[in-house]
């Protein structure tokens, strides 16, 4: 069965864009898994990331959205592939509002091609609106990549709260099956409080892979790529690579 994933998190920095991109190329490079990547943030840095356009208006998921024309699926290398986003889905939240059913678009859309993947990975944006609901409403998973800070961990009952009304309401088969920590550093007490703190929350749902900080998963993006073909030897890519095998055993 086709694994669909929403990266979630309601506040932005906190690393959705770079797990997506790291976690689907280690599972299509390490596990020969097929990959689809899904950017539903207007930012498009999903997009940009793997060295893709964002200025073409003729593609990107608004069009598919909003009923204007099927999904445009891009490949991106060997077993991924990557559903593009541009500015024209910032009109997206506002269009789709008074859509019937609109909770349901991108699941429809993901029907027709979740069969030809292993897993579905989605971008949503840092807002728990109409494009997030859309992302829940068509995933399995939701994995939440948490900043060790204080601003990051005040925002989780809030995706707590978001994430039972949809199970209540609109898809009782999605739940919370994975949390990790990103931009982690073991030298201070404040991120080993924070560890603390979502293992409270979410006990063995928290991974015990920790994204350590490293300067080379910022980079990457600037050069099209993710972290295996821009530094494949640094502490990012291992953190990754860990992280993956754990969401290959689940």
């Amino acid at each position: 069965m086709t694994r669909i994933i929403s990266i979630v998190n309601h506040k932005g920095g906190v690393g959705k864009t770079t797990s997506t991109v790291n976690i689907g190329a280690a599972l299509s490079k390490f596990h020969k898994q097929r990959v689809l990547l899904v950017d539903l943030d207007a930012q498009a840095n999903l997009t940009s990331s793997l060295g893709l356009s964002t200025h073409d208006d003729e593609i990107g998921i608004y069009h598919a959205l909003t009923g204007r024309s099927t999904l445009h699926i891009m490949n991106v290398e060997s077993r991924m592939d990557i559903i593009p986003a541009n500015i024209l889905l910032s009109k997206a939240e506002k269009e789709l509002n008074d859509e019937t059913g609109r909770e349901y678009i991108l699941k429809e859309l993901l029907e027709k091609v979740k069969d030809d993947y292993d897993y579905i990975i989605l971008d949503c944006p840092p807002s728990m609106g109409v494009l997030t609901l859309n992302a829940l409403t068509a995933s399995t998973d939701i994995f939440i990549p948490l900043e060790p800070e204080f601003l990051s961990l005040r925002g989780l009952n809030n995706i707590l709260r978001v994430v039972q009304l949809v199970q209540q309401r609109i898809n009782q088969d999605v739940d919370i099956t994975g949390v990790f920590l990103t931009r982690y550093d073991t030298r201070t007490s404040l991120h080993k409080n924070a560890l603390e703190i979502a293992n409270k929350h979410f006990g063995e749902k928290v991974f015990k892979t920790k994204i350590r900080r490293n300067i080379a998963l910022a980079e990457a993006p600037s050069f099209g790529t993710h972290i295996f073909g821009h530094n494949p030897q640094c502490i990012g890519a291992e953190d990754y690579k860990a992280l993956t095998q754990e969401i290959i055993q689940q």
